[in-house]
C-alpha cells in the first residue's frame, strides 16, 4: 500500500512496502538543496528503519544537484551497512540518468530504467 508523507513538505517523498522483503522509495520534484533539506530525515528512517531491500524511485525527480547525489550515497552506504542494498530506479527520465551516468553514481548504486529488472536486483 503506497504511503505518503505529509504534504509540508516541499519535496514528496512516498513509500509502499511490495513484501517483507522489498520497498519502493518515491522522490518527486527537486534534489537540490532545499528539497534535501524538507525530506533528508525522513528519506533515512525509510531508508534504514527497514530490513527490507530498497528501491528509490528518481522517475518524478525534475532536478538533481550534488547535494540530492550525496544523500542517495550516504543512504546507500546506510543501507550497506545493515546488510541491504540501494537500487535507483529512474524509469524514462533521462536527464536524472545522464547526471547519474556522468557523476558515476550508476557505478556504484545499480540503476535502472526498467521497473522489473529493478526489482529483480533488489533482490537477487
Amino acid at each position: 500500500m503506497l504511503q505518503s508523507i505529509p504534504p509540508k513538505y516541499i519535496m514528496p517523498i512516498s513509500f509502499d512496502d511490495a513484501d517483507e522483503t522489498l520497498r519502493h522509495i518515491r522522490l518527486t520534484g527537486r534534489l537540490d538543496m532545499t528539497g534535501i533539506d524538507a525530506i533528508s530525515e525522513t528519506f533515512t528512517e525509510l531508508s534504514v528503519e527497514t530490513h527490507r531491500q530498497v528501491i528509490v524511485d528518481l522517475s518524478g525527480v525534475n532536478f538533481l544537484v550534488s547535494f540530492g547525489i550525496r544523500e542517495l550515497i550516504t543512504n546507500a552506504k546506510l543501507i550497506q551497512q545493515r546488510g541491504g542494498r540501494m537500487i535507483i530506479f529512474v524509469g524514462d527520465n533521462k536527464a536524472v540518468l545522464k547526471t547519474l551516468e556522468t557523476t558515476g553514481i550508476d557505478t556504484l548504486i545499480p540503476t535502472f530504467v526498467n521497473a522489473a529488472q529493478a526489482d529483480r536486483a533488489a533482490l537477487g
